[in-house]
């Protein structure tokens, strides 16, 4: 497990692709559990120890995933969440060209929980909720182009239902109109950054997570690197 920020109050950490945040009906060890047995190791700490579960990310998804240590850094946390005073910006790697290089999508989306699967149309509908981001190419390759997402509203499965809807299905997600999965069962969308006010000390919170190790994503990571000096 990478940790990428620790205190008190929360501890921030590196999710990699096939983890699941919490424990759901698979029966598979949850992030979660993980980093309660890592904070029970680290600091000896006799009995249960606290880790609360403050978002969470697709099971096939990587990258940063933030917990809180104490109930009091916990419900402050959801409330962020839920007013939207956490910012989070995503990779996300796509075969398809967008409309434009720049731009905000805007959508209502349903979800069949039958299928577990959403669908993004342009006008409402009953049990719609709307679905807005912005969205940035910042890389190009031969045969991909690396997008930068900023989440405006978080909705299930928005980014990869939404960037399907313009012909740019994520790299892997089949479930969203990719034409192949990838090896390892990931689909190549990384929560990148997140920033926000801390929940307790107040001061500025921002980390970034790393590129996976993927030769593809390294290639990326480093043009994007390159553009940037």
């Amino acid at each position: 497990m990478q940790v990428l920020y620790e205190d008190n109050h929360i501890i921030i950490v590196n999710k990699e692709p096939g983890e699941i945040v919490q424990g759901d009906k698979t029966g598979d060890r949850p992030l979660s559990d993980t980093v309660a047995a890592w904070l029970k190791e680290k600091y000896a700490k006799p009995g249960n120890v606290f880790v609360g579960v403050t978002h969470r990310l697709d099971r096939p998804v990587g990258g940063v995933v933030v917990f809180a240590k104490t109930s009091k850094a916990l419900s402050r946390m959801n409330e962020m969440f839920r007013t939207g005073a956490v910012h989070k910006r995503y990779w996300a790697i796509t075969a398809g060209r967008p409309p434009q290089p720049e731009g905000e999508l805007h959508h209502y989306i349903t979800t069949v929980e039958r299928t577990n699967k959403s669908y993004a149309r342009d006008t409402p509908r009953p049990g719609a909720k709307e679905a807005r981001l912005r969205y940035r190419q910042i890389a190009e390759g031969e045969r991909y182009r690396l997008l930068e997402i900023e989440l405006l509203t978080g909705r299930k499965h928005q980014i990869r239902v939404q960037l399907s809807s313009i012909g740019c299905p994520i790299k892997g997600d089949l479930k969203y109109g990719a034409p192949r999965s990838n090896p390892d069962g990931s689909i190549s969308l990384l929560a990148r950054e997140i920033s926000f006010t801390h929940p307790v000390s107040g001061k500025d919170i921002h980390v970034v997570a790393p590129a996976p190790a993927d030769p593809l994503w390294q290639a990326i990571a480093s043009q994007v690197a390159r553009d940037a000096e």
